[in-house]
């Protein structure tokens, strides 16, 4: 499998320029599929263009300057999805990958304080040895706990690297969800009914303002505000 893509035929997600050059870095694999994550390379010279050439994007790496969800990166194709915390130690400075309503991955930049923890969907539960659950995440880490009393589709706010749950988000009659895919991608919206169906389709959601999407394409972002910074175009 070949380690570069042509820049042409980027994942629609990624908000690149096409036509500068004929290569782009190619993600590795990991936790965020293809379409849901930008390599390092990608973010730190066409993003956030603290580099120019991918040669200094990885002296960076070399040097420890960058860190994602609070863990050193070693490698320069390492993928950045969604809800995931890049932090320049170096530069003093710290970003959220977001979405914005062109369904584009964005950077978002937060306070210090911010930095220190993400937001993690519950994508679906596990009973591991000795009675624990565990809840495995959006950004494929898995979070042991002694109770079971998430939902699947619940947010939590996790302490990073420490992976300590700070809060719990329920996806919920009145909860703030940010939309991830769909024709109103980007967009907030307030749950107004969770519809769970005993069919083969999806659960569905549906949404104050009278619009409804399937379960997976809804991320839960606080309650009454936003806990995350969002593109100012997808801010309520």
């Amino acid at each position: 499998m070949s380690n570069e893509m042509k820049r042409l035929i980027a994942p629609r997600s990624w908000p690149v320029k096409r036509k500068t050059a004929h290569w782009i870095a190619k993600p590795s694999p990991g936790a965020h599929a293809l379409e849901g994550s930008i390599p390092v390379t990608v973010v730190l010279r066409d993003m956030l263009q603290v580099c120019t050439t991918a040669a200094e994007v990885r002296a960076v790496i070399f040097e420890k300057g960058i860190l994602v969800d609070g863990k050193v990166v070693n490698n320069h194709k390492q993928g950045i999805g969604l809800m995931d915390v890049v932090s320049l130690p170096k530069a003093g400075t710290a970003y959220r990958m977001v979405l914005d309503r062109r369904g584009k991955l964005q950077l978002a930049k937060i306070p210090a304080e911010k930095a220190a923890w993400k937001l993690c969907r519950i994508e679906n539960k596990t009973i591991v040895s000795g009675g624990k659950v565990q809840l495995n995440m959006h950004d494929g880490r898995n979070v042991l706990v002694e109770k079971d009393s998430y939902k699947t589709g619940d947010v939590l706010k996790i302490e990073v690297p420490s992976q300590k749950v700070l809060e719990h988000y329920s996806l919920d009659k009145g909860a703030l969800t940010l939309i991830t895919s769909g024709s109103h991608v980007g967009e907030t919206a307030v749950v107004d009914e969770y519809v769970i169906t005993r069919l083969a389709s999806e659960n569905l959601v549906k949404f104050k303002d009278g619009t409804s999407t399937v379960k997976n394409n809804v991320f839960v972002i606080g309650t009454k505000t936003p806990e995350i910074e969002l593109p100012e175009e997808a801010a309520i």
